[in-house]
């Protein structure tokens, strides 16, 4: 069945141990190298080391379970990027226990909804993130538990109280057992055209899967990231350097002088980035010593090529700016450039498919595989495809053969490079983050003054894209654009903010069932910027 010439995969397959609980499997990785050098702390200059994060992973994992931690339980993370996130992390996951990495920068509706989908039973929490949604957790009767980091807080439990140093001997440290093709690992949340954030449902294979791939950058050299770890680039990026000894720098929040102020100091060569961030530093006027950089790789969202051009300007020595294509359903890129192929990347292109998955592009109304340079819709099946959506049958997003439907457009060229052409899903992507029009919307609407709305993304050079909405005024009203941003702001978190503006219309297009014409509303974009 997956014979067909318009299937594209890789020639070889990816070793995977489909029966490793994933926390068992980084840990025995992490053992192996030692005292070598981790993550580096480029605020604070903290160094962490593997056998260190090895350690505090075991002692956090007994511990729980001296808490009264089962395999199955929910336990949730809620903080900042911070040295204890990938110990507590790690150390959860080797308990058989679900983790689910929770953005603390939610408002309290979102919050929520995303904890109402996965249910925890605990709650890590940052002193930042308890002081923001301390009433939301408590209003949660499922949370037993809130875990606080260096701080203690009335009615929490003290993470130093917690957790002891349990003497663990690695020899004798085992896990707790798993089904690694079929037991959840993470929920993650990623956000659909249809509204709120859904729970994607990652097992221990995918993970394992994703982690054993050949590293898009050098796993000798130092990298730096910036992306939050609950995303998805941010979370499975770093895991996949722990579990191939490559050292990490990072910085808990992106200000451009001290992310180039962190290049210079450690003479880092290689760069992990979204395009925002990307086009910030290179933008930025402030002279910096970034010789030391000769790898870039951007995600999470598309890469111009005139920012390609300027990147290159500012980091002279750059060697390549590479690029992958990929999603939280597909454990990250499953398309990608690699350092060691950086000679085959294409300008515009997304790389290559990844060992162990399959990758069709089908016609958007048969469904028929397509060949080279005919654009379609990308959908992918292996090892790194979701197990599913908290709550969702299968069936609305894989197609008969098992492909997960990305509702992304595409195609791949003769030499099998991928290209994205534009998406079915309509997702704004503002600084990488997935902003669902449908959402914004959703809000629009509980506004007393509006009595329609529609949303898309018009483009943007530092974020990429940001949410403009076109609105129908309730009869009589007067509201204006400024009070109608503010109410957006006051209800959801910062990326879904109407940078783009608001534009007062007579009625939003929409088809006979009632669905907002999106292509319509940025044809009424292009014609007043013309004008």
């Amino acid at each position: 069945m997956l014979r067909n010439p318009n299937y594209i995969c890789e020639s070889s397959n990816i070793d995977v141990p489909s029966h490793l609980n994933f926390g068992k499997f980084i840990i025995d990785c992490m053992k192996e190298h030692g005292n070598k050098l981790a993550i580096i702390n480029g605020v604070t200059h903290k160094a962490t080391h593997f056998n260190e994060i090895t350690h505090a992973s075991m002692n956090i994992a007994v511990s729980l379970v001296q808490h009264g931690v089962r395999k199955g339980d929910v336990i949730a993370v809620c903080m900042e990027n911070r040295d204890e996130f990938w110990e507590i992390v790690i150390g959860s996951s080797c308990t058989g226990s679900v983790v689910t990495p929770v953005n603390m920068g939610y408002t309290f509706d979102e919050m929520k909804h995303v904890l109402d989908i996965s249910k925890p039973k605990y709650m890590f929490c940052s002193p930042l993130a308890y002081k923001s949604h301390e009433k939301t957790f408590y209003a949660l009767p499922y949370i037993k538990d809130i875990i606080t980091i260096s701080e203690r807080f009335p009615n929490s439990v003290y993470f130093d109280d917690l957790v002891k140093d349990c003497s663990v001997n690695y020899e004798l440290f085992e896990p707790i057992g798993v089904d690694g093709q079929t037991d959840t690992a993470f929920v993650l949340y990623s956000s659909g055209t249809t509204g709120m954030p859904k729970g994607v449902m990652l097992t221990h294979l995918n993970i394992i899967a994703t982690c054993n791939l050949k590293q898009s950058t050098d796993s000798n050299e130092l990298t730096m990231f910036i992306t939050p770890w609950y995303h998805t680039m941010g979370l499975l990026g770093v895991m996949r350097c722990l579990r191939n000894a490559g050292p990490v720098v990072y910085i808990p929040k992106f200000e451009t002088n001290l992310y180039l102020r962190t290049v210079e100091r450690y003479k880092i060569p290689q760069l992990v980035v979204a395009p925002p961030v990307l086009i910030a530093i290179t933008k930025c006027k402030a002279e910096y010593d970034v010789s030391s950089v000769n790898i870039i790789y951007s995600g999470a969202a598309p890469l111009r090529v005139d920012t390609i051009k300027e990147a290159r300007q500012r980091f002279k020595n750059i060697k390549a700016i590479l690029q992958g294509y990929g999603m939280t359903e597909a454990t990250l890129a499953f398309i990608r450039d690699t350092v060691d192929m950086a000679h085959l990347s294409k300008a515009g292109g997304v790389g290559f498919v990844v060992k162990g998955c399959v990758v069709k592009v089908v016609d958007v109304d048969t469904g028929t595989p397509l060949g080279p340079n005919k654009p379609g819709e990308i959908r992918m099946k292996g090892s790194m495809a979701m197990k599913g959506y908290i709550g969702k049958e299968l069936k609305e997003d894989f197609d008969e053969e098992g492909f997960y439907k990305t509702g992304d457009i595409g195609y791949y060229d003769d030499d099998k490079c991928f290209f994205i052409v534009d998406r079915l899903k309509e997702l704004i992507k503002y600084k990488g983050y997935q902003v669902p029009p449908a959402e914004i919307e959703a809000v629009l609407l509980q506004h007393p003054g509006v009595l329609d709305s529609g949303v898309i993304g018009v483009p943007h050079e530092a974020g990429g894209e940001v949410p403009r909405a076109f609105v129908v005024r309730q009869p009589g009203a007067t509201v204006s654009e400024e009070e109608i941003c503010s109410f957006v702001a006051s209800k959801l978190s910062n990326p879904k903010h109407l940078r783009g503006g608001v534009k007062f219309v007579n009625e939003i297009p929409k088809n006979p069932s009632g669905k907002i014409l999106r292509k319509r509303l940025r044809e009424m974009t292009q014609l007043k910027s013309k004008i």
